[in-house]
């Protein structure tokens, strides 16, 4: 089967759970390793740019992710699978189908999709420590799980593992279908949540956001003068004054 190497790019449902510019994500990610100085007598946009990234639980708009890829740490090749359509979102109850709690089922909290990884509420942890040596608290972190191989699907019907295939209804809608069952497996309500809101529907506009009704109308009116020069007309300041000459010689 063909494998990929990590890219830097941050994946679809990365960027959806973020509610981020993606001008902001990219910003926050990239590393410009040397780029041509300024000046005429030089080739312009000449950058040589970090093109491969380690993705780990942390996502790429973070400060660890920034520490994690530093310039000059080197970190082992990853080879991803590619898939050709993601199929796993939050919400959804999966089986745990490798290590310690195998056939123990529970709710995926959250998507890394970069490295085609699902973290399970209360399943597949470690044990962490935190803290310093007077004041050590230990406490339990999930680890990443496989959607290929480690998870599996549970039709919400019976509560059994099964395997599923994309189809489309009658009225066009494109959904999961359980192979041996035969039966709708609805995405989660969940899935919509962002770090903004927990749904679309309960959010509430602030007054800082873009009105959808304002969206088409022009509100910026360019003008040939300065920033400066354009204060001054507000408060109705004038400068009558007159530069003296000057030359250069």
């Amino acid at each position: 089967m063909r494998l990929s190497s990590v890219l830097s790019k941050a994946k679809n449902w990365s960027n959806q759970y973020s509610n981020l510019p993606e001008s902001y994500i990219k910003r926050a990610t990239e590393q410009v390793y040397w780029k041509n100085p300024k000046g005429p007598q030089y080739k312009p946009n000449t950058e040589i740019k970090r093109k491969k990234f380690n993705y780990t639980v942390d996502r790429s708009w973070s400060l660890q992710f920034q520490q994690e890829n530093a310039a000059g740490k080197c970190h082992p090749k990853v080879w991803v699978e590619p898939l050709k359509e993601w199929s796993y979102f939050r919400g959804d109850r999966v089986e745990v189908l490798e290590g310690k709690d195998k056939g123990k089922q529970g709710f995926v909290s959250t998507i890394i999709q970069e490295r085609n990884w699902v973290l399970v509420e209360g399943l597949n942890c470690k044990l962490e420590k935190m803290g310093t040596k007077e004041n050590t608290v230990y406490y339990q972190k999930e680890q990443p799980l496989l959607v290929t191989t480690q998870v599996v699907l549970v039709d919400p019907s019976d509560l059994k593992p099964t395997s599923f295939e994309w189809r489309y209804t009658e009225e066009g809608e494109k959904v999961r279908v359980s192979t041996r069952t035969g039966r709708i497996i609805p995405i989660p309500a969940t899935n919509e949540e962002t770090r903004d809101y927990k749904s679309k529907s309960t959010y509430k506009e602030q007054p800082k956001d873009t009105l959808s009704a304002e969206v088409d109308k022009i509100t910026f009116e360019p003008k040939l003068c300065t920033f400066e020069m354009e204060i001054m007309e507000k408060m109705g300041i004038k400068e009558d004054r007159v530069p003296a000459k000057s030359y250069w010689y």
